[in-house]
């Protein structure tokens, strides 16, 4: 079954982030099923990021991957990390998004830190970088893990 991938970010719709990201998981993933929870968490509040994100998670199939790209430091060296539950996973940067999300699952070993990926462009703009960058970690390090 292909993956299903949900992305909860705080980039908004004006421009074509959104967009660029979901291509970058199609590069990787083409069969992949991808939904947007919500592109209008408030600007940086990764609090309201986890919040939606705890709220939607338990109506998606196991297995589902939930990227969420929310980051006062976005555009910084800061790494992406994935939380596995026994229902899914859960990427975000490593800021108290990723730990808020693995906070309240009992059983659920630290977050660790993604594979850098090699396949994608490196963009110039630091922006670019967090998002095409987390799209392609996620996809790749966890679309072929077994649900």
């Amino acid at each position: 079954m292909p993956p299903i991938i949900t992305l909860t970010t705080d980039f908004g719709t004006s421009d074509a982030f959104v967009g660029v990201m979901k291509g970058v998981i199609l590069g990787i993933a083409p069969d992949a099923r991808i939904v947007d929870l919500t592109h209008e968490v408030p600007p940086q509040d990764v609090l309201a990021g986890a919040y939606l994100l705890r709220g939607a998670a338990p109506y998606f199939p196991r297995g589902t991957i939930h990227v969420a790209v929310v980051d006062p430091g976005v555009g910084t060296k800061r790494r992406a990390l994935v939380v596995a539950t026994r229902d899914a996973f859960f990427v975000a940067p490593d800021n108290a998004l990723a730990r808020a999300l693995a906070g309240r699952e009992p059983h659920v070993p630290r977050p660790r830190r993604l594979r850098a990926g090699r396949r994608h462009a490196r963009p110039r703009r630091r922006a670019r970088r967090a998002r095409d960058t987390s799209a392609h970690d996620a996809t790749a390090d966890t679309a072929a893990r077994p649900s």
